[in-house]
């Protein structure tokens, strides 16, 4: 091994990976966290990417929500 390197000929690369996620902040209620956070036990994926991952799902299966509201 070398005691020094000369990385000046080096290209840059760009990392194939930056801006392939979106940070955003979403308030979730205690019921749905706990379900992913149950989930991820079992599966033992992070519960952030188990959301993630269902959000997905539904996007690209264009799924719509359906509600009746009862007045």
């Amino acid at each position: 091994m070398r005691k020094e390197y000369d990385f000046s000929k080096l290209k840059e690369l760009k990392s194939p990976y930056a801006r392939k996620k979106k940070a955003v902040g979403i308030n979730l209620s205690p019921e749905v966290v706990d379900y992913f956070k149950r989930l991820a036990e079992e599966t033992g994926l992070p519960y952030q990417k188990l959301i993630d991952l269902y959000l997905l799902d539904c996007a690209r299966r264009r799924k719509r929500l359906t509600m009746k509201w009862v007045a």
